[in-house]
């Protein structure tokens, strides 16, 4: 068993006590951003989940984490997932290091700011092509996009990918002759190509875990459309140049026995500790609520706002749980 703390921080035994009401639970930016946990048996003891394997058992405090994620061996209970979900953590099932994703319990988030965020600026053309226009900007820094039409914007990129696979194939000397793959055929693919193709579906992995976890729906995208995972590729795309095509270059030039097992692993290396999802985060939130300051806490959702509200027509909300019939029409 291998647990992964990307705070740093001492995992301390837990004695029981009632689960805590919402207000009482560990403020989102001071939690463990993370625990990935693999090969192992997960419970519950009182409020805390237990992780077992062969060498003992560990104790985790449920309120202190902000997402688990279960990688390959991990059995987890009900009463594990009933006390996640009573501590306001997300569970998501991934592949070794959280390379892919494979599903998830519930949100980190208890308000739909994110996601009701996500779904204004997506259904406004306006909204939606600034949003466009500044991923642009974050994936290659520099370039003035503000006046750009969407037909413009997929020109300069196909321009500066294809530099960045020029540059790579300078750099290892590695030819390059274009993207080609075929799902069915992955041999068929040359190496730079599998390398690619297997480092890209792990990044597509990571990136839908986070997506997740913040409440975000995965299908709303800006420049991708039409997909379920559509803002996974999206999101994806910010960080390919600097990751996953540099990457792909330089193991067709080492040439190791299992290239796609090999992109896996170096990228799993890459993501270890935290920091890529932490950046990832940042990148959501900065593309989908703007004007709020970068000092929010990259994991500050607000879980103590557990408030339903109704809505009045135009941008206005009126609270929940009450009687209107009084109210005259």
């Amino acid at each position: 068993m291998r647990v992964d703390d990307d705070r740093g921080g001492e995992l301390d035994m837990v004695a029981g006590a009632k689960p805590p009401s919402l207000p009482e639970l560990v403020r989102a930016q001071d939690r463990m951003t993370f625990i990935y946990l693999e090969r192992c048996r997960i419970h519950r003891d009182a409020n805390a989940i237990t992780a077992t394997d062969e060498r003992g058992t560990i104790h985790i405090p449920a309120a202190a984490v902000g997402a688990l994620l279960l990688g390959p061996g991990t059995t987890v209970t009900q009463q594990a997932m009933v006390l996640m979900a009573e501590s306001g953590s997300t569970v998501v099932w991934v592949g070794e290091e959280g390379v892919r994703y494979y599903a998830h319990g519930r949100s980190l988030a208890h308000s739909s700011k994110l996601l009701e965020a996500q779904a204004a600026l997506m259904t406004n053309q306006s909204a939606r092509l600034r949003v466009a226009r500044e991923m642009y900007a974050m994936r290659f820094p520099g370039e003035e996009t503000s006046g750009l039409t969407m037909q413009q914007l997929r020109g300069r990129e196909g321009a500066r990918v294809r530099k960045a696979y020029r540059e790579s194939s300078k750099r290892y000397r590695v030819p390059w002759n274009g993207r080609s793959y075929d799902v069915e055929a992955f041999e068929d693919s040359d190496p730079v190509n599998q390398a690619l193709s297997a480092a890209n579906t792990s990044m597509y992995g990571v990136v839908h875990s986070v997506i997740v976890a913040l409440g975000c729906s995965p299908g709303l995208g800006f420049v991708h459309t039409g997909h379920i995972r559509s803002f996974v590729y999206d999101i994806a795309d910010l960080y390919k140049a600097e990751l996953t095509i540099p990457l792909a270059f330089e193991l067709a030039a080492e040439q190791p026995f299992d290239i796609g097992g090999e992109a896996r692993r170096r990228l799993r290396d890459h993501f270890h500790g935290g920091s890529f999802l932490e950046r990832c985060v940042r990148d959501i939130r900065h593309l989908l609520l703007p004007d709020e300051p970068d000092d929010a806490g990259a994991s500050d959702l607000d879980l103590s706002d557990n408030v339903v509200q109704l809505w009045d027509g135009s941008r206005r909300a009126v609270a929940g749980g009450a009687n209107y019939g009084e109210v005259p029409f």
